[in-house]
């Protein structure tokens, strides 16, 4: 008989190419980083303005509970008012033209009725500011909530709040 024949033949082993690098990274994948990157610069930077602009606001309302006087709480007023509006306008104003200007300055949405806002507690702020009796109380605390709601829901102003506000105090100044 014959002898059986082997049927393999003499091959090399496949030797496969290496497979492709994550370097250089195509067109398509720098665009997707640019864009990450823009945009968180873009949250920090926002993110950092807005902490400047409510700084004032942040600093009036831990000023707040320290005070005992409404004396104290009206001056804390002002000062956060000259914080955020036109100082030629705000620094000037007093009594019930000053009590006016806190009531605008809320928004429409936490506006006071007629019996809750500063203007309808005159009387009050012009009691605890000058008189030597002082405030009870009930009094106090019913100034003390008026000032917070002011420094949470006034300031920062919204841009139109604050830039009506700033222009029509320079058209009164100019006429």
């Amino acid at each position: 008989m014959a002898t059986p024949t082997s049927n393999t033949l003499p091959l090399a082993d496949i030797h496969l190419q290496t497979a492709p690098g994550i370097w250089p990274l195509a067109w398509g994948w720098w665009l997707v980083i640019a864009a990450t990157l823009t945009v968180i610069i873009m949250i920090v930077m926002w993110l950092r303005a807005r902490a400047k602009k409510t700084r004032a606001q942040k600093e009036a309302l831990q000023a707040l509970n320290a005070f005992t006087a409404l004396a104290d709480m009206n001056a804390l007023l002002k000062r956060a008012a000259l914080s955020y509006f036109d100082r030629e306008h705000v620094a000037g104003l007093s009594g019930a033209a000053w009590l006016r200007f806190l009531d605008e300055q809320l928004p429409a949405s936490k506006e006071a009725d007629g019996k809750h806002g500063f203007s309808a507690h005159q009387d009050l702020w012009q009691k605890g500011i000058f008189s030597k009796e002082g405030l009870s109380d009930s009094e106090y605390a019913t100034c003390k909530a008026l000032t917070e709601r002011w420094l949470k829901h006034a300031l920062p102003p919204k841009a139109s709040r604050a830039s009506s506000y700033t222009s029509a105090a320079k058209e009164e100044n100019h006429v």
